[in-house]
């Protein structure tokens, strides 16, 4: 049984209502119909019931097991907006602003259906940047207890099961920051080590990524990595983590002896935590077309609750999973 195999039928074991506000696109109410087929989560879909009804029969789809909510007759839209006055009260943003946002960015309502218990999961993005999507989960939902970070990991699926945990391993961060510091680098390693634990089914191995093995090259940019890696000592995190390390004494066992013979993490991790974006970005796409890796991702990690990004050119299926995905990340 695949991975994705696997989170459906974790997903079936304690159906989660997840939102899709994006019910504008077609792939959206297609996936919706494969998600209440497969039973692997309830769904919410945002707009006006007659358009998406409509919809659905034209593309010859059965959504009848969804919730429709529209924002604009719904019961409880005083609330939201006072609840996202008094979120973004700092900002000074008004009531006007607010009901704006709640009655036609539906990303935003969404978000807070999340925030306020009404559903526990979103997934966005068939129709919105990145950015737009993150934009409302980090203003409504905020990030979880104890991490200011909100990042990404892909999990990385081979077929030849040689390295990881029976050919899973983690990477991160592949789509949100940059570059990040020191301690952003740490909270990262804390999120995809619960990815790993929550969704996945893995027990978390971590190893912090870097151009040097335990002091084998000096540069401000290796210490990025060990001074990450002393604030999560400083944590006492409940997960087996060292760096810094380099890709091959990370995964390979005989390399992460002979450089780390001490580690309890050189050669077996299955989470790669990149200093950067580039690194991480570039990494998972190689691993992904040299070695016809399946990417599962991008997953985004630190938030209260879950929400999750598609990439615009998502297919049905990609919906579908992320999906399952989402319901499996809900505590």
């Amino acid at each position: 049984m695949g991975l994705i195999d696997q989170i459906k039928t974790k997903a079936k074991q304690k159906l989660r209502t997840i939102v899709l506000p994006e019910t504008e696109d077609e792939r959206v109410l297609r996936a919706t119909a494969q998600v209440l087929e497969a039973k692997t989560a309830n769904i919410v879909l945002i707009g006006d019931e007659n358009n998406i009804n409509a919809n659905a029969k034209k593309y010859g789809v059965d959504i009848s097991g969804a919730k429709i909510v529209n924002p604009k007759n719904f019961d409880k839209i005083e609330s939201y907006i006072d609840e996202l006055v008094e979120l973004r009260k700092s900002k000074n943003l008004s009531r006007e602003d607010a009901t704006n946002l709640m009655l036609n960015e539906s990303r935003f309502f969404g978000c807070m259906m999340v925030r306020l218990g009404d559903a526990d999961g979103l997934v966005a993005g068939s129709n919105s940047t990145t950015a737009d999507v993150l934009k409302a989960a980090i203003q409504v939902i905020k990030t979880a207890p104890g991490i200011n970070t909100v990042s990404s990991s892909f999990v990385m699926e081979t077929a030849d099961g040689k390295f990881g945990d029976n050919g899973l391993i983690l990477f991160a961060d592949c789509a949100v920051i940059p570059d990040p510091t020191t301690e952003q680098l740490a909270d990262i390693a804390s999120a995809t080590a619960a990815t790993a634990e929550n969704v996945v089914g893995l027990t978390p191995r971590v190893a912090m990524l870097s151009f040097s093995t335990k002091g084998s090259a000096s540069h401000p940019m290796v210490d990025k990595v060990t001074n990450a890696c002393k604030i999560l000592e400083d944590r006492k995190v409940n997960f087996a983590f060292d760096g810094e390390l380099q890709a091959d004494a990370a995964i390979v066992e005989s390399v992460g002896l002979k450089k780390a013979p001490n580690s309890k993490v050189a050669g077996t991790a299955n989470v790669l935590v990149f200093p950067d974006l580039q690194s991480g970005n570039i990494g998972y796409k190689l691993v992904q077309r040299f070695a016809n890796a399946e990417a599962h991702g991008p997953i985004i990690q630190g938030l209260a609750k879950p929400v999750n990004d598609l990439s615009r050119g998502c297919s049905v299926e990609d919906i579908s999973n992320l999906v399952a995905i989402t319901a499996t990340q809900v505590k």
